[in-house]
């Protein structure tokens, strides 16, 4: 018998981990289609974010690169979305799940374990792992999202930026290579807010693919190499932080979402003929040195 195409394609390092063509959804009772005809492209190793106003599709976009939609949320789905080489409505959840996490805006919603250990344990126990492959994972899991002091902990005694890198931490015990993160730090204060962004930049400098949902612009400017930007279900723009912030007419004009402070400084200069646009950054220590030379008058 023929294998199905999943099974047999291999991923060649220079094919994007994500290819998304011509990608709609609309919700089974839903009028209207949350997405539309949106394609783009990451590659291995990539930190993508996405941004937009509520309900342009952030979520519901996160859900479909996870192969939750189709296979576990039901709707009118158009286009192909192919995940490390496998075409998600092919593929078997439990299949993708093996290869792509992701964590949600609640972390306690994801938190099932007592402790910490029974946690990080739960989801390659149902995927029949070997305890002590397990047992061997927890480790080093936990180094990796600074947790490695909590193994026994109680998991309602964590903080809310410990119980989001537990969250993260309980994703990468399936060892994903695709990990797909949707406003993990809406509600988490400013501690925890830069506590699960340095684990997020950690895990991109280890190599892991992330997809990456948030409001919070200056963190995301810093650390992703494209940012999508969402509005009405449509991809608006796909650019670097350099250039989306260069030009941050796009977000000024609509007013949905917020400029990195030291873009929108510098791009004020530059209206009032003080500053050159292409000196204008939303990389902090890279406006720190322009401002300062300009302050300096050592240029413009």
């Amino acid at each position: 018998m023929k294998k199905r195409t999943w099974e047999v394609r291999r991923m060649d390092d220079v094919e994007p981990v994500i290819k998304v063509r011509g990608l709609s959804f609309r919700y089974r009772m839903g009028d209207t289609d949350i997405l539309r005809d949106i394609s783009f492209d990451v590659h291995k190793g990539q930190l993508v974010g996405i941004v937009g106003a509520s309900g342009a599709g952030k979520s519901t976009l996160c859900l479909c690169l996870k192969g939750l939609i189709p296979h576990a949320v039901g709707g009118k789905l158009t286009g192909d979305i192919w995940m490390l080489g496998k075409h998600t409505r092919e593929v078997p959840a439990e299949v993708l799940a093996q290869e792509v996490g992701m964590v949600f805006q609640d972390p306690e919603s994801q938190i099932v374990g007592m402790n910490v250990m029974e946690d990080l344990a739960f989801g390659p126990e149902n995927l029949e792992h070997a305890p002590e492959d397990i047992i061997r994972r927890i480790g080093p899991v936990l180094s990796r999202v600074n947790l490695q002091d909590f193994m026994h902990r109680e998991t309602y005694k964590l903080s809310g930026g410990q119980k989001q890198r537990l969250a993260i931490a309980s994703a990468l015990m399936m060892e994903p290579k695709v990990l797909i993160l949707d406003e993990p730090t809406s509600e988490l204060d400013p501690i925890g807010k830069e506590e699960v962004y340095r684990t997020i930049a950690d895990l991109k400098r280890g190599g892991v693919t992330i997809v990456l949902v948030d409001h919070a612009v200056e963190e995301l400017a810093e650390i992703a190499d494209r940012i999508l930007v969402l509005e009405d279900g449509q991809l608006l723009a796909d650019d670097t932080p350099a250039n989306h912030f260069r030009h941050p007419e796009i977000f000024l004009e609509k007013g949905w979402l917020r400029v990195p402070q030291v873009a929108e400084a510098m791009h004020g200069l530059k209206q009032a003929g003080l500053l050159r646009e292409d000196a204008i950054t939303p990389y902090e220590q890279e406006a720190a040195g322009t401002l300062g030379a300009w302050l300096r008058g050592d240029g413009e």
